[in-house]
């Protein structure tokens, strides 16, 4: 066998290893806790049960659940409508330009992104930079509740998320083919048809790339809705961690998870198919 072949094997040999151990088996151990019984003393009882998953129908939960969807798919939609045009906008400019705003956008990672929420704190905070900043101008006379809001949670997500929206959208866009657009415009098009009829349809996998980077990490960051949200904007993430840390009912927050991890592969499976639709309707 050649070196080459030994280093192909022994690389995906490590990475299924990787994945088995650190990936597969945590899973499997949360589905299986997901069947089990709650116990105060040994917190898991291998006593077979659906109790857990019989309280997913409690309208507590359901409530928390449906506001972490809408919490998650209004911040994809305005990561969606700030992200296309600065893509867009990114793209018309020249190569230098271009190098440097995609490197301005991709400096926050190189933050935590709880450092990066607490900052937010000082921003949005009744004695925060906004507010001074607002009162400074004389726009408003007294400080405007930002902090412990649905508002100041969305504007979180959106900030760490739109990176995740911005980059795919860039990808596909410096990927069109120029000829399209001047045949377009020769043909006597307008910009809002050529857009519909040749910019969206030949954009949308990467429309559909970055929905799904920013809707499915928005469901779980439970210490967004902690540090800015408060009580009455959890997330599902906060009641899984609930659960686990402090009600000490593994079963029910296993189940929590699996219920997640269950709607993201749905999300991913759509997500496939879309891009499968997307593919056959170009061919």
């Amino acid at each position: 066998m050649k070196v080459r072949d030994k280093f192909k094997w022994l690389s995906l040999g490590l990475l299924t290893t990787w994945l088995v151990l650190f990936v597969l088996f945590p899973n499997l151990m949360v589905l299986a806790a997901s069947f089990l019984t709650s116990d105060v003393k040994e917190l898991i009882r291998p006593e077979f049960s659906l109790d857990s998953y019989a309280k997913l129908a409690d309208p507590l939960y359901a409530k928390v659940l449906l506001h972490s969807l809408y919490l998650a798919v209004v911040t994809t939609l305005i990561c969606l409508l700030v992200g296309y045009p600065a893509a867009w906008l990114i793209n018309t400019c020249s190569k230098p330009v271009q190098g440097l705003l995609l490197f301005l956008i991709i400096v926050p990672f190189w933050t935590n992104s709880l450092i990066r929420t607490y900052a937010m704190k000082v921003i949005l905070g009744n004695r925060g930079i906004l507010n001074k900043g607002l009162m400074e101008l004389g726009i408003i006379d007294a400080p405007i509740r930002l902090m412990y809001t649905e508002a100041a949670v969305i504007l979180a997500l959106v900030y760490i998320l739109l990176p995740f929206m911005i980059l795919p959208l860039f990808g596909v866009i410096e990927k069109l083919p120029k000829s399209y657009l001047e045949a377009a415009r020769d043909l006597g098009s307008t910009k809002l048809y050529t857009f519909r009829r040749v910019v969206w349809p030949l954009t949308l996998p990467g429309v559909i790339s970055g929905c799904v980077l920013v809707f499915l990490p928005a469901l779980g960051m439970f210490y967004i809705a902690d540090l800015l949200g408060g009580a009455g904007n959890l997330l599902i993430g906060n009641i899984i961690r609930d659960q686990i840390l402090v009600a000490r009912n593994w079963p029910f927050g296993a189940a929590l998870s699996v219920s997640l991890i269950g709607l993201m592969a749905l999300l991913l499976l759509a997500y496939y198919r879309a891009m499968k639709a997307t593919e056959g309707a170009k061919s």
